[in-house]
Formats: C-alpha cells, structure tokens, sequence
C-alpha cells in the first residue's frame, strides 16, 4: 500500500518559503527517522491507531471523501462548491469524509453538517498544527499520515477533489494508483473547479499519454465536473445507497 511520510531530514522551511538544508529542527517531526530498531514498541502505537480508525469509521457507510486546499477561505467560489456539494450528497444519502481542518474541508462538514447529515473530520497532528474545524459530527486524530491514508481509501465509495496543493494531489494520485494497479476496486475520482485543473489535465495527455508513461483507460479514470448537482448523479450511478 502506497504511503507517504516526511522523509527530508535536516530540511526546514523557512518564512520565504525556501528550503534551507542543516537549519535546525525539530527531531520529533521526522516520525521515519524515529523508528530505530530498539523502538520497535512503536507498532503498538500504530495497531492501535489502525483499530481505532476502523472501529469509528466501520459505523459510517457509503462515505465519500472530499478533498481540497485548507487555505481556501469561506468567501471563495471554491468553498461554496465544497459546502453545496456535502449538501448535495447528504441529501442523496451519503456520508461525508474530509481531512477534518478549515478551508474546502471545512465547507464540506459545513455542508453536511446543515443537512443534517454524518461528516467525519480525519485530522492530522503536523509540525504547524492544524486545528479541527468545528463542523465534523466525528472526530479521529492521526498521528501517522500513512494510516490516515489508508483510510481514507478504505472508507471511501468515491473521491471528490477540489483546488488544493502537495497534499491533495498526494490523495488524488495514490487513489488513481491503487485503482490502476488493481489494489483497490475502482471507485469513482471527480476533480471539481475546471479551471484550476486544466493545466495538470493538458500535461498527463500531452506528455504522460503522448509519450506511453500512462495509457487513456487511466486518463478515463478522472472525471471533470463543476456542478455538485451533476457530481453526485455520477456518483450514484456507481453506488448503490
């Protein structure tokens, strides 16, 4: 199972946003670099991480995933996409999953939240903390990316990805993996705001697909479209509520 951690060790941002190597840190973010062999006691932290998650999330059905830019203000068209959207699915009889912090994860639990549906917030301990926002009818706290990863995955009946940065392209791509390498059953992947996406979109056809690194089954995979409306029909044309 694909997992990703933050592997850079002795590199720091600093306030330009440059990366600057043999800065000072702290040790304690480099969860990776911790697990020496002597602290083998560790993967108790993590079965125990896995089986809550699983206990929680086994209780919430036919979720879908949204994800999208923690930096995305309420004002924003993109954020009203996101809280119509939850609205939507709730109303059709889906759940709601997100990351748990503000921006389009806020809007989605907002969404559901007014609908009077079930939303799950999976949060994320991180060197800049990111505080839960307050609209998530449910709560987990990861400690380990990987695992929350994987959750996601598990819990999931469908993706929807909005405008975001490394860490939702990170959840797109694993998803779009593991469907194309067969590790998972295919679920439907909708990217949502067109225009953010139409430069990533031009660039896996006129270079991934042009030069064979991918083939158009994999491309057909992705799904574009802006109405929330018209996101959730497709979905229901994959999943049986």
């Amino acid at each position: 199972m694909p997992a990703t951690l933050l592997l850079f060790a002795h590199v720091q941002l600093d306030t330009t946003g440059d990366f600057r190597r043999d800065a000072p840190v702290d040790d304690k973010q480099y969860l990776l670099d911790s697990l020496k062999p002597a602290e083998s006691w560790r993967i108790f932290r993590i079965m125990a991480e896995f089986v809550d998650s699983i206990d929680t999330l086994s209780r919430v059905e036919r979720a879908v995933s949204v994800f999208g830019s923690a930096r995305v203000k309420p004002e924003d068209p993109y954020y009203e996409m996101a809280r119509q959207l939850a609205d939507r699915l709730v109303q059709a009889g889906f759940n709601v999953i997100t990351g748990g912090g503000p921006g389009i994860m806020e809007a989605a639990n907002r969404g559901a939240a007014d609908a009077g549906g079930v939303s799950v917030g999976m949060n994320i301990q991180l060197p800049c903390e990111q505080k839960p926002n307050p609209y998530a009818n449910i709560s987990i706290n990861y400690h380990y990316f990987f695992i929350r990863k994987v959750m996601f995955v598990k819990s999931s009946v469908a993706y929807v990805v909005m405008p975001g940065g490394f860490g939702t392209m990170d959840e797109l791509f694993e998803a779009l993996t593991l469907i194309q390498t067969r590790r998972i059953k295919g679920f439907p992947v909708i990217l949502m705001g067109s225009d953010y996406w139409r430069g990533l979109l031009t660039w896996l056809k006129k270079t991934m697909l042009a030069e064979g690194m991918i083939a158009q089954k994999d491309l057909d995979m992705i799904q574009v479209i802006d109405d929330p409306e018209q996101a959730v029909k497709h979905i229901e044309r994959f999943v049986i509520v």
